[in-house]
């Protein structure tokens, strides 16, 4: 006799594959229309909710082509598609699912002749908008030099804060780049002539596109009705990183009463450097009447004892959407304090620990250290060289290799070795005016001297155009002051020179948008130089761990056991078994330069947040307790706010470690 087996439908309006979420996910993927905001917690499964709320809707019946998922990654884009797709197999192809910029991109591309462009526009990727950028100030301005602009690089970064938080280019300059104010009607003019330039061209840059799809649908009503009601649901994952550009793009194409679900999380808010702004995640349901707010809670990626840390700092912040996290996970030990004297015993404290975690079966690409500036991690660099410790930065590189610290070291190898053609063509081309081939001529004529050192004090006469006569006099000079007697016995002293009379800091607010912080990562370097009596002793310093790193990639085998260094701020959305936590002093983490607000305060304990919950079951959080200032006297630490504020009674919370 054949057996027969029934086939067991699904019942009406429940998905079979719901018993794989908890009751918490289970509310936001069954949740009906209008406008949903949950807020997820670390580690609580937010893009297992909202995947499974995309398949539970395809399978409600929705056209998963009615389906838009915005992201921020293109990683997360096709994390979520692929989740879909083993749910079901057939419909996650047809999703709109892509990050802000793919997605205006696919709609610009049927629309773009409503904007002026002809719809087979070219998209700039960052260099090209940089030649661009340079070519439109040579045809501003005579002699962008002379009149001390800021170069491509900058001007770019001036117009790409000013579109992305909805500011006056002169409130962007009078906030971020003073020194340029009194230049605001020639970069006005420059930056007028780059977006002028880009519609000749047909050609946008990547904030064209967010730009020019908000113009679209916010200046023809019919294409935004259009748009609007194409899409059945609009979920946006990460909402709380979104800029105020994205949030009225967001509104704009849910529309009035549309089904809108945004996700994110208020407490790990961290990029106001980048326009992002909390205020569109705590205001969501000021915006849209009616809303229905969704907790995610329970945590499943660390132990009690870190969520319980967790918990506790992110309380003292005024501004957010109360939750707390409950850990699903086993006991652990509680989370230890060190407090270690000065940056060098933290730096052996970690090395040694890392080794000692690793021998009791945590590997080394499950341990991390994470800091709020990259270089808080000079120091732990240099240990683990010495120490062979195999380690990689996640999106940067070593400290010491970074292009503002060879500049200004290169000056430093000059004196020790006059001879080094490198050095000499690295500072020689700092200078205004002087390229490849005029330092390549100046290394020539001051070598056919016999000392390039000695022919400092040897003029080149008329040898050179006018421009670079004075970019050489400049480097001459500077060179010849790193040389007296009182510098070279004080290599502290030296760093500082070139950043001040040197004019490297100069330097840096005209060609970098990020000058603040190359700033102080050569200030620190200025701070470990000091323990040198010698600058020759501090060259060898470097020369030996270099030695030892190349040796360290020569002699061993390919492999991915590294531990891995990071700031905070690339840290988001990962996890490891252990973390350290470095510097936690105040002015440090949190920074002093984050500190001129409430708000800015808010968000670095947020920031501090999320280092706390990238553990799972291990975390360290270092205090140094002597450090130096400006003037490169010893100075004693005050622990960071973030641990002070913990309740009394922290013994519950923190063990404490002291390190001598």
């Amino acid at each position: 006799m054949r057996q027969y087996t029934l086939k067991r439908e699904t019942p009406p309006g429940r998905s079979g594959f719901l018993k794989d979420l908890n009751d918490e996910q289970r509310r936001v993927v069954e949740a009906g229309g209008g406008p949903l905001l949950v807020i997820a917690g670390a580690g609580t499964g937010k893009t297992r909710a909202l995947t499974y709320r995309t398949a539970h809707l395809i399978e409600q019946g929705v056209a998963p082509d009615r389906i838009m998922l915005l992201t921020f990654t293109n990683k997360a884009a096709r994390e979520m598609t692929d989740r879909v797709s083993r749910l079901l197999p057939d419909a996650a192809t047809r999703v709109w699912a892509g990050t802000f910029h793919s997605i205006a991109n696919r709609i610009l591309r049927q629309h773009a002749d409503q904007l002026g462009y002809g719809n087979n526009y070219g998209i700039l990727d960052p260099q090209e908008a940089r030649d661009l950028m340079d070519l439109t100030l040579a045809r501003t301005v005579d002699d962008p030099g002379k009149r001390r602009l800021p170069k491509a690089q900058v001007l770019l970064k001036m117009l790409s804060t000013a579109v992305n938080t909805d500011r006056a280019l002169g409130q962007v300059i009078e906030a971020d780049h003073p020194q340029f104010l009194s230049a605001l009607p020639i970069i006005d003019a420059v930056l007028t002539g780059y977006l002028g330039q880009k519609v000749e061209m047909n050609v946008m840059d990547y904030d064209d596109l967010l730009v020019n799809w908000q113009l679209l649908l916010s200046d023809h009503p019919e294409l935004r009705d259009a748009w609007a009601s194409r899409f059945q649901h609009l979920l946006v994952d990460e909402f709380q990183d979104t800029n105020l550009l994205q949030a009225r793009i967001v509104d704009l194409m849910a529309g009035p009463g549309g089904n809108l679900m945004v996700v994110g999380d208020d407490a790990q808010s961290i990029y106001a450097f980048r326009g992002a702004r909390v205020r569109n995640i705590l205001d969501f349901p000021d915006r849209h009447p009616g809303t229905q707010v969704f907790r995610l809670e329970r945590n499943y990626r660390s132990t009690p004892q870190i969520v319980a840390v967790a918990n506790a700092s992110i309380r003292h912040n005024k501004f957010q959407f109360e939750k707390t996290l409950r850990a699903q996970q086993a006991d652990g030990d509680l989370p230890a304090h060190i407090v270690v004297g000065d940056g060098e015993l933290q730096a052996a404290f970690v090395a040694q620990r890392v080794l000692e975690l690793r021998d009791e079966g945590v590997e080394l690409k499950q341990q991390a250290v994470l800091y709020r500036a990259h270089y808080q991690a000079m120091e732990l660099q240099l240990e683990l060289q010495r120490r062979g410790i195999p380690f990689t930065i996640r999106s940067g590189q070593r400290f010491f290799e970074q292009a503002h610290i060879r500049d200004v070291l290169a000056h430093l190898r000059i004196l020790f070795n006059p001879l080094d053609r490198l050095a000499w063509m690295r500072v020689l081309k700092l200078q205004e005016g002087i390229g490849t081939g005029l330092a390549n001529t100046i290394v020539d004529a001051l070598s056919a001297q016999g000392d390039p050192w000695a022919a400092l004090k040897v003029e080149l006469g008329g040898a050179l155009p006018k421009r670079a006569r004075v970019g050489y006099q400049k480097a001459r000079d500077t060179l010849l002051a790193l040389g007296e007697p009182g510098m070279i016995g004080a290599p502290s002293s030296m760093f500082d020179y070139l950043l001040g009379q040197g004019g490297y800091a100069d330097y840096l607010q005209r060609t970098q948008p990020n000058a603040e912080a190359r700033e102080e990562d050569i200030r620190q370097m200025s701070h470990f130089a000091g323990r040198f009596d010698h600058y020759q002793q501090f060259l060898e310093e470097l020369a030996l761990v270099e030695h030892i790193a190349a040796e360290d990639i020569q002699g061993s085998e390919p492999t991915d056991e590294k531990l891995l260094l990071s700031t905070v701020h690339q840290a988001k959305g990962l996890e490891w078994d252990a973390v350290f936590v470095l510097a936690l002093a105040d002015g440090q983490f949190p920074l002093r330069l984050a500190l001129r607000s409430e708000a800015e305060e808010e968000e670095e304990r947020r920031l501090f947040y999320v280092a706390l919950t990238r553990a799972r079951r291990h975390l360290y959080l270092c205090s140094p307790q002597w450090g130096t200032d400006r003037e490169h006297r010893r100075i004693l630490n005050r622990p960071s706010r973030f641990l002070s504020e913990l309740p009394h009674t922290r013994e519950d919370l923190l063990e404490t470690w002291r390190v001598a």
